[in-house]
């Protein structure tokens, strides 16, 4: 293949994803989208879909791994900021905010098609959810007061607590989201502290049993 067919290929191709992204909306979920759809939004005919996607499945997972990407590499920038100068826990709510504020078709689809009936969907959200926590249990694993255990736990809950913001925000007036990233951010920095003072109390306590 030409270098020129590839590179319209991939803009063709990036078409259809960005058309599907575009039909997503809190009242259209991507288990309602057809494919004809699809391709009148990218501006191709329906058989031309089949030249970049098997079916309508393989193209939301492609969305879905993009998407979860997108943001792992958001928030490795955000902790790259964080070591320079900076809160983690702010500069990381902000970042994600941010996301969810620029993208919201991209969050609505993880939202949605994470209990939805599709197992393949299902089971790659859950793979970019396991990411995000795996990411940040390793960068939390550098401080020395967590043991590995430890740092996944609580790299667990502030996931948890930060992607249920997120789906809070997605159809809130920009006041509402600025209170809520405030009380995201408190209710991360009480779980932090909480932690901390286990990981000392478990530390404390190896001492003594020795």
């Amino acid at each position: 293949m030409s270098g020129t067919r590839a590179q319209q290929k991939e803009k063709t191709r990036q078409a259809i994803i960005n058309a599907a992204l575009a039909h997503l909306s809190a009242d259209h979920s991507f288990s309602s989208m057809s494919l004809r759809e699809v391709a009148r939004e990218a501006g191709i005919a329906p058989t031309s879909f089949y030249r970049h996607f098997n079916d309508m499945e393989e193209l939301g997972l492609t969305l879905v791994d993009e998407s979860g990407v997108t943001l792992r590499e958001l928030m490795r920038k955000a902790r790259s900021r964080i070591e320079r100068k900076g809160s983690i826990i702010k500069t990381s709510v902000d970042t994600f905010m941010e996301f969810v504020e620029r993208n919201p078709n991209i969050f609505r689809l993880l939202l949605r098609e994470r209990t939805g009936i599709s197992p393949a969907f299902r089971e790659a959200i859950a793979r970019e959810i396991e990411h995000f926590k795996e990411e940040l249990s390793e960068y939390l694993a550098q401080e020395p007061m967590y043991a590995p255990d430890q740092a996944f736990t609580l790299a667990e809950g502030l996931v948890t607590i930060v992607f249920n913001a997120g789906a809070e925000a997605l159809d809130m007036k920009p006041e509402g989201r600025e209170a809520l990233k405030e009380r995201t951010i408190l209710q991360l920095r009480y779980i932090t502290l909480g932690a901390q003072l286990a990981a000392q109390l478990e530390t404390d306590t190896s001492k003594e049993a020795s």
